[in-house]
């Protein structure tokens, strides 16, 4: 007999995987998007629409109480990295590169949560979650060396590796929430927060750049709903598995987006998908198996000698 996964356990990494496609399609669908706004405005009206829904959905869940003085500290540290410069970062690099190169960036933190995991909360590193990330990894460069032909970093993927950084760095302090704080009410905080701090930044653009706005019906349309559905209930999914499988673990899930942002870009974009990205696609999805391998163990040993 072996000892199962925990049923929580399958439910985050199923959670987990579904936050991965919609991140993964959200990437050409913001590259759509950008043709149509400029990249602080729209990156300022999705968290707000998106904090829009999830203070509707909060006035129906009882129990958000108020945070303590510690975990607000938590929360402006989600709200600054999480939001205020991962998405700024984010999408000013995404105007000034690939979703592809994008995807590949993004995907490097793994690498650099589980360094911040092992220094600042001692975590081990195992040899599975080693062994899983450099598969992925493997698979990563495969897909970008196909899709994107080299892999110079021009200055939208300088944007988008502070973006990956940021994002590593939230993803941590999350855990720390997750201590104290319930997954759902560590979101809507986080991200009602994030959108007042977005909301100065999208006014020194205009003075800055001037801002770009879409007068498209179905622009709009595919804005509010990559708003709700790829932030607001992604975001729920995510901070609940970061809480029950830990920030190291979750960050493997983001190796698939590249997989699903090249297959998304075909439909979206017109994008040619081609043999040896389905194949570093596989590698992706091999290595974040095996990074969430469980460890099988016999209950008990029984000794030959003795019997039972």
């Amino acid at each position: 007999m072996y000892i199962l996964m925990n049923v929580g356990q399958n439910k985050a990494f199923i959670s987990l995987f579904l936050v991965s496609v919609f991140w993964g399609c959200n990437y050409p669908i913001s590259a759509y998007l950008l043709q149509g706004f400029s990249p602080v405005f729209l990156s300022t009206v999705r968290i707000c629409i998106t904090s829009l829904f999830l203070i509707i959905v909060a006035l129906f869940y009882k129990g958000i109480k108020r945070p303590t003085t510690s975990e607000w500290r938590y929360l402006v540290g989600v709200g600054i990295f999480g939001t205020l410069l991962n998405q700024t970062f984010y999408f000013t690099g995404l105007k000034h590169t690939t979703p592809a190169n994008a995807s590949l960036i993004i995907s490097l933190a793994p690498i650099a949560t589980i360094i911040l995991e092992r220094i600042i909360f001692k975590v081990k590193l195992t040899a599975k979650k080693s062994l899983g990330a450099m598969i992925s990894l493997i698979g990563v460069f495969s897909i970008i060396g196909v899709a994107g032909g080299t892999l110079g970093i021009s200055w939208g993927d300088f944007n988008i590796f502070i973006a990956m950084l940021c994002l590593s760095i939230s993803i941590l302090f999350i855990r720390g929430l997750s201590q104290t704080m319930p997954s759902f009410v560590v979101t809507v905080y986080a991200t009602v927060l994030g959108s007042v701090l977005m909301i100065p930044a999208a006014g020194v653009e205009g003075l800055v750049s001037g801002t770009a706005i879409s007068h498209s019906v179905f622009m709009w349309s595919l804005l509010i709903f990559a708003a709700i559905f790829a932030q607001g209930m992604a975001g729920f999914w995510w901070n609940s598995g970061v809480a029950k499988v830990g920030a190291g673990t979750a960050s493997m899930f983001m190796n698939i987006q590249p997989f699903v942002a090249i297959l998304a870009s075909h439909f979206i974009l017109g994008n040619r998908i081609m043999l040896s990205q389905i194949l570093g696609g596989i590698l992706v999805l091999m290595g974040v198996y095996i990074a969430n391998m469980p460890s099988v163990k016999p209950i008990m040993a029984v000794d030959s000698k003795k019997g039972i």
